[in-house]
């Protein structure tokens, strides 16, 4: 009936439930079926669930005291675990303990930045790096140097990227070896064991170079080791609140800002101004109300208080690079229901699939789904995607042009 023109299957309910909060409604409450064209790992599909909610005149606090209610109830009458108050941590202590806003807090090896003890010894790879960081793993000083190389070659796979690992072994007697003897004595291995709070017959593991991707890689590291420790344990569960996400994140290939949860989410109220000042280096420290559940290292779900004011919300879609033509486009129903009085609000979504998962103790989300998705996004009960009738394309106007493909 509208040649030329689609529908586009819902990534997500968001800008249905805020007009609705608009709208005077104060709570909105659904399971949804939601679809997202994205790389395809053991806890992601195309095809997922929500459990969503949003709620007018609400603060942070409130949300989450909600949903972590929820979440205690569905542990408790499901699998008669008690769980306890969920703690806090920022995005930012978040990545420099753990190097990733999803940590794993079930067991310990934190990270440790050894800038100040490691450079200026003339060993290049940490005097060239901005960060040089490593983990504890607890009594492990007898791994063996094959071990060691197999470790190191672990790290150096493309999907880890590490340019090499230095290692530590403080053997009981008291006593260092290191792969850089040649470049640091045993007082400076001590200073190292200092700070990283290990006791005899621990292994220390460190890696460098630039920050944001060698935090990245040490998080895998951190999580092979709780792995082949023993560590993670699915029959324990540790689940934390992150909160205080960045607003923006900045794509050095495009050269653009991108919202880091949607462009909706609300700066925090003490951030507004800097939001409003156009500066480059202000706008990469901007905060948001944003907040994630965790549960071992699975992001279960995530949400956030959102924009509620016309102009903020004109602002923020200038800063992700919108033009006005397009801002009102795309999204002018919903900057025309902000001029009518909007009350405060916020709210949340819960991955079912992934909830499902980690309470059942699993990685994979497709033994939760009763037709998932293979991890080449087919669905093989019914052979889709495939190929249609052509009266089926001039049905719908279409012209599917055929795939160039090289001799």
């Amino acid at each position: 009936m509208h040649p030329g023109q689609f529908y586009a299957l819902p990534q997500s309910p968001q800008t249905f439930k805020q007009i609705l909060m608009v709208s005077g409604m104060d709570r909105y409450f659904q399971i949804v079926k939601c679809f997202r064209d994205e790389d395809l790992r053991a806890d992601r599909q195309p095809e997922f669930t929500q459990i969503d909610c949003e709620m007018a005149f609400v603060t942070q606090d409130e949300v989450l005291a909600t949903f972590e209610g929820l979440t205690r109830h569905l542990f408790r009458s499901l699998l008669e675990v008690e769980l306890p108050e969920f703690p806090r941590m920022t995005y930012d202590e978040a990545m420099k303990r753990y190097g990733s806003d999803k940590p794993d807090t079930r067991f310990g090896m934190e990270f440790v930045e050894l800038n100040e003890h490691a450079q200026g010894k003339g060993f290049k790879v940490f005097d060239s790096a901005e960060l040089v960081v490593g983990i504890c793993a607890p009594g492990q000083a007898g791994y063996t140097r094959k071990q060691l190389d197999q470790l190191t070659d672990w790290v150096k796979r493309p999907q880890i990227g590490a340019r090499g690992l230095v290692y530590v072994k403080c053997n009981e007697d008291g006593s260092f070896k290191s792969s850089v003897d040649k470049f640091f004595g045993p007082d400076d291995l001590r200073a190292w064991a200092g700070a990283m709070g290990a006791k005899p017959g621990d292994l220390l593991l460190i890696l460098a170079g630039e920050a944001e991707a060698t935090r990245k890689q040490l998080n895998e590291l951190r999580l092979e080791m709780g792995s082949r420790l023993g560590l993670r344990d699915p029959k324990i569960f540790k689940p934390l609140w992150v909160v205080d996400f960045p607003l923006l994140e900045w794509d050095h290939d495009t050269q653009r800002f991108f919202a880091m949860h949607h462009p909706f989410t609300s700066p925090k109220s003490e951030d507004v101004d800097r939001m409003l000042t156009g500066d480059h280096a202000a706008l990469k420290s901007l905060r948001a109300d944003a907040y994630d559940l965790v549960i071992n290292g699975c992001e279960i779900g995530g949400g956030s208080i959102r924009i509620h004011d016309r102009s903020l919300q004109e602002r923020n879609f200038k800063l992700l690079g919108f033009t006005p033509e397009e801002a009102e486009s795309q999204f002018g129903f919903l900057m025309g229901a902000f001029e009518y009085g909007a009350p405060p609000h916020g709210g949340i979504a819960f991955g079912f699939d992934r909830l499902c998962a980690v309470m059942r103790g699993q990685t994979s989300i497709r033994d939760f789904i009763a037709f998932p998705k293979n991890n080449q996004g087919r669905d093989v009960m019914i052979d889709a995607p495939a190929s249609v009738a052509e009266d089926q394309l001039d049905e719908l106007f279409l012209e599917v042009k055929p795939v160039e493909t090289e001799d």
